[in-house]
């Protein structure tokens, strides 16, 4: 009888700027919740975009609804369609090698119910090639997240202020400010849990109270103005590099200036058309 070697025991690899021949997978979140590594989340809308950040090693890019603010002009998420959503989608999917890419749910593709929320993830997932989708809402979207995941769809629920709610919320409040709402929130939170998300966003929460939820699920929380204490944290890649113009959430920090870096560069380019200095000889062909 021929005598099986012992297995190997898997390596923890750093889910920032680790390396591997495959993508990251939501089991390789799970893991990074159990050794406490706190990992980045940026969003991404476009192939050339989405393998820059890839390259950077970022873990997780989230295909943001987001894209209706900062990518196709609207004035906030909710006109955003599925057909929009798939297309973009497909376009970080084909830029990245590495990361684990998930696809928003957009505004009307799952507020019916359970079946609509499958058909429309299935898409995401048939026709754009993403590793997980995103969903907005606590109780009243766990049944949603109860029957993707039992189909096989990983799911990102996200939880506080959620942006497709906001004619509800009367514009983009905190949330979970005073004792019924936070314990709302805590809800919310565990009901996605126990649905079979495998992380929640937490957005626009107190800080102590994005605290206490981490420290009770035993899936990630992802913050964004949810303070230090989530186990990752995410930004709009426009808000992080300073695309965005005019005032941005309090939460943002800008790491860049690349709007006035872009704008020189086409103001140079406009100036050396004007002055007749663009295309030179080695720009020429003969």
């Amino acid at each position: 009888m021929t005598q099986l070697s012992p297995a190997r025991k898997s390596v923890p690899t750093s889910l920032y700027g680790g390396t591997s021949s495959r993508r990251i997978t939501v089991r390789d979140i799970a893991a990074a919740k159990e050794r406490g590594e706190k990992w980045p989340m940026l969003t991404a809308y476009d192939a050339m975009t989405a393998a820059v950040f890839d390259e950077a090693g970022i873990p997780v890019l989230l295909v943001g609804d987001s894209m209706g603010n900062c990518h196709l002009g609207y004035e906030s998420t909710v006109p955003v369609t599925l057909d929009e959503m798939t297309v973009l989608s497909a376009a970080v999917v084909r830029g990245t090698k590495r990361a684990l890419v998930v696809g928003d749910l957009p505004f009307g593709s799952y507020q019916e119910g359970a079946v609509q929320a499958l058909r429309s993830a299935t898409r995401l997932v048939k026709d754009a090639g993403v590793g997980a989708v995103k969903l907005e809402g606590g109780e009243r979207s766990a049944g949603q997240v109860e029957l993707l995941v039992s189909s096989g769809i990983p799911v990102m629920a996200h939880v506080g202020l959620t942006p497709q709610s906001v004619h509800a919320f009367g514009g983009y409040p905190v949330q979970g400010r005073g004792e019924e709402a936070a314990q709302q929130l805590l809800r919310d939170a565990k009901a996605v849990q126990d649905a079979g998300a495998f992380a929640v966003v937490l957005e626009a929460v107190p800080a102590e109270l994005a605290a206490e939820v981490t420290r009770s699920l035993h899936i990630p929380t992802v913050g964004i103005g949810a303070g230090l204490e989530c186990d990752a944290q995410v930004l709009v890649w426009t808000d992080m590099a300073g695309m965005t113009a005019g005032r941005v959430p309090k939460f943002v920090k800008q790491y860049l200036d690349l709007r006035e870096l872009l704008g020189g560069a086409a103001k140079a380019f406009a100036d050396d058309v004007v002055a007749g200095t663009f295309p030179a000889a080695e720009h020429t062909f003969h």
